[in-house]
């Protein structure tokens, strides 16, 4: 295991515990190696019913890759990559689709920053899966603010979330909090930050076995005190206005809306790449017809489309290098994106044979 990745098995749980707090558990290639490590030496091994992943700090559970790896690793060939770039998405998509079809409890304690990469390693199956959120969740897929598109299943899971949810919170990238996490689909349980401890107890003392039904007992006292979801609130107008057939014509629909919810997103997509949140569009649309292995190919394709681009070392480089918040978008306005431009990251890069992801049913 490396330093920022732990790992123990206590009465019949595996725990995983990631620990970069620094980087609020940013994912490095290390990090995704060893969790899969765990995952696979578990997941036939009849002393573990049931995995815990969870992090050492309250700030965050994961915030997502290690944007700075990519950069710095993205900016060393003519074409936008390196071999560990290639590595790092193939690894971590194929863990994304591990964590998918795990045939054991997968529970994941979402408390604090819940992003991208992170909403990865907590996304499990619906058969699998116990997502845990707290008042202090902050999640969101917010790769079109750096230039990327809602990847680690993101076109899976984004995609089923009910009405346009999927469209609104992938090509916005806005962050919602405990209770929108429940109502779009993406978490299961609600506990407070101060019962945490309390759960922690739980998941220590109790047979993994008898894990699923003891957290379900546990967390159902508070599910009325999560408050409201805005997601809710505003589910009419998300539907009108994302389920519009492209990018420019969800502006021109929040535009003939003045509302404070219309205005509040137009300002935030008007600080998105224009190119990305109309490829985002496409992929949530296509992302609907696939199943999760199809899905986690597709978005690997995108992937080294993006990289080649050049977008997301750009959106990146105004983010958390420069810090200049000014990034130079190509095109710079989403009236310059054509429809060839966007079908351009969908087409195949590998014969089907040769897909980095092929084996992946």
């Amino acid at each position: 295991m490396s330093e920022y990745v732990h790992t123990s098995v206590s009465n019949g749980t595996g725990f995983i515990t990631l620990d970069r707090p620094k980087a609020l558990n940013s994912l490095s290639l290390a990090m995704v190696r060893d969790i899969t490590q765990a995952l696979m030496a578990w997941r036939d091994d009849s002393g573990v019913a049931a995995v815990v992943i969870r992090s050492s700090s309250e700030k965050a559970f994961c915030a997502g890759g290690d944007i700075r790896f990519f950069y710095d690793n993205g900016r060393a060939t003519p074409q936008g990559g390196s071999a560990l770039v290639e590595d790092f998405f193939t690894e971590e998509y194929a863990l994304n689709h591990l964590i998918h079809f795990y045939p054991k409890p997968y529970i994941a304690l979402m408390d604090g920053v819940v992003m991208g990469g992170g909403m990865g390693v907590a996304q499990g199956g619906p058969d699998c899966r116990v997502r845990i959120v707290t008042e202090r969740t902050k999640m969101a897929m917010p790769e079109v603010n750096i230039g990327l598109f809602p990847d680690v299943g993101g076109s899976y899971f984004l995609s089923r979330a009910p009405g346009c949810l999927g469209s609104y919170l992938g090509v916005t990238g806005v962050t919602i909090g405990a209770a929108d996490a429940l109502y779009a689909g993406l978490a299961d349980h609600y506990v407070p930050a101060a019962d945490m401890a309390a759960l922690s107890s739980l998941l220590e003392s109790t047979p993994g076995a008898e894990l699923k039904d003891a957290i379900a007992a546990f967390a159902a006292p508070f599910r009325a005190a999560v408050g409201e979801s805005r997601l809710a609130a505003e589910r009419t107008a998300i539907d009108r206005h994302f389920g519009a057939a492209s990018v420019a014509a969800i502006v021109d629909s929040l535009k003939t809306d003045d509302s404070a919810f219309a205005q509040k997103t137009l300002q935030a997509m008007a600080t998105r790449s224009p190119l990305m949140m109309c490829v985002t569009h496409e992929l949530v649309r296509r992302g609907a017809a696939l199943d999760v292995a199809e899905c986690l190919r597709l978005e690997r394709t995108l992937v080294r489309h993006n990289f080649e681009d050049g977008e997301v070392i750009e959106g990146v480089r105004a983010l958390v290098i420069d810090k200049d918040n000014a990034p130079q978008w190509k095109p710079s306005s989403l009236d310059a994106v054509d429809e060839a431009m966007v079908q351009r990251f969908f087409q195949p890069v590998w014969p089907d044979y040769a897909h980095p992801l092929r084996h992946l049913d």
